[in-house]
């Protein structure tokens, strides 16, 4: 996955109208249907708490499936980048002590996953405007730099591959 600019303000309006569209179907379709399934097949003793649960595990699961088909759509291009991007960010996070371990011993493929790791952190903390973290990723960024220098490489983002980390 290539890391590329996302226009912040329209990424920002998206996710927000995304996250209200989730909460509003989330509160309808549950009552809603909860409501039906109470109607058709009521209690006597006045518990609707599976009827409940029910309309709300198939709100999320309706939510789910819609956010899923319309994730190719124009609209929601910035939302499921960045929701990519996170998943991409999460494989790497899982296998870090091995990726630093093997950095320090001049492993390519680790020092490609740190710092496409780093420079896609940089851009979702951008995007979240979340800069309190951002003075750490700097001195992570120039310790990588280092080992890169040390190793006699040139790191580029672009040059990550997802399958680099079956390695580790």
């Amino acid at each position: 996955m290539q890391l590329i600019k996302v226009n912040k303000a329209r990424y920002r309006r998206h996710l927000n109208i995304v996250i209200g569209a989730c909460v509003a179907s989330l509160t309808i379709g549950s009552l809603a249907i909860a409501q039906v399934l109470i109607a058709l097949f009521p209690d006597e003793s006045g518990s609707h708490f599976y009827w409940n649960l029910s309309g709300a595990i198939v709100s999320c699961i309706a939510i789910g499936l819609l956010l899923n088909k319309f994730r190719t759509h124009e609209f929601m291009t910035e939302v499921a980048y960045v929701w990519d991007l996170k998943q991409s960010l999460n494989k790497i996070n899982r296998k870090m002590r091995k990726l630093e371990a093997a950095s320090l011993e001049g492993n390519v493929n680790a020092l490609l996953a740190l710092h496409y790791s780093y420079a896609g952190s940089r851009l979702l903390w951008q995007l979240d405007d979340n800069n309190i973290i951002m003075e750490e990723l700097s001195a992570k960024e120039v310790e990588l730099d280092n080992l890169a220098a040390k190793f006699k490489l040139v790191l580029s983002a672009n040059d990550y591959d997802e399958l680099m980390l079956q390695e580790f």
